[in-house]
């Protein structure tokens, strides 16, 4: 997480820590389609924000769905303080590739951005390679950059009191 980790904070400009949060997957399970609520999830996450300014995202490996969706690569609170991403759908070995760890990781901090943007109010964006456009497959996600377009960067630095983005005392 390291890496991934040097990367948010290249992108935010905030400093980055980690830690484990319990969450209880049994409670998310829906056995009808062997995945997991990412709302119940989500609302597990929530319980656990403490700071208005702090954001939290947890990594989990579980298969992630909304109800209106197949699956989802994670889902975050607009404005808000919590985001979940799945690791589940984003190594080569879902689809029977060979394991790449490098990719792995680029799309794993592609993911936490975009979630992140959300949490930040930022919505979804048409500009093809900015990490804030929608990807429904793996390969949508292999063709963004992990970083935002001009516009996105610009709505996302905006003069806010409310952003953590300038608060520098608060983490991400």
């Amino acid at each position: 997480m390291t890496a991934i980790g040097t990367d948010i904070r290249r992108i935010f400009g905030q400093e980055v820590k980690t830690e484990e949060l319990r969450l209880e997957f049994l409670q998310a399970l829906d056995q009808s389609r062997k995945q997991y609520s990412s709302g119940i999830l989500l609302s597990q996450v929530l319980a656990h924000a403490n700071d208005e300014y702090e954001k939290r995202i947890a990594v989990v490996d579980v298969d992630l769905f909304v109800p209106v969706l197949t699956f989802v690569f994670g889902e975050a609170q607009f404005q808000g303080p919590a985001a979940i991403v799945s690791l589940h759908r984003l190594g080569n070995e879902f689809y029977g590739l060979r394991k790449d760890d490098g990719l792995m990781q680029s799309r794993l901090t592609k993911e936490i951005v975009h979630e992140l943007g959300h949490t930040f109010g930022l919505t979804h964006c048409r500009q093809f390679e900015c990490v804030m456009r929608s990807s429904t497959y793996v390969e949508e996600i292999d063709l963004k950059r992990d970083d935002f377009c001009e516009r996105c960067r610009a709505q996302l630095f905006k003069t806010s009191t409310n952003s953590i983005l300038n608060q520098p005392e608060h983490r991400t």
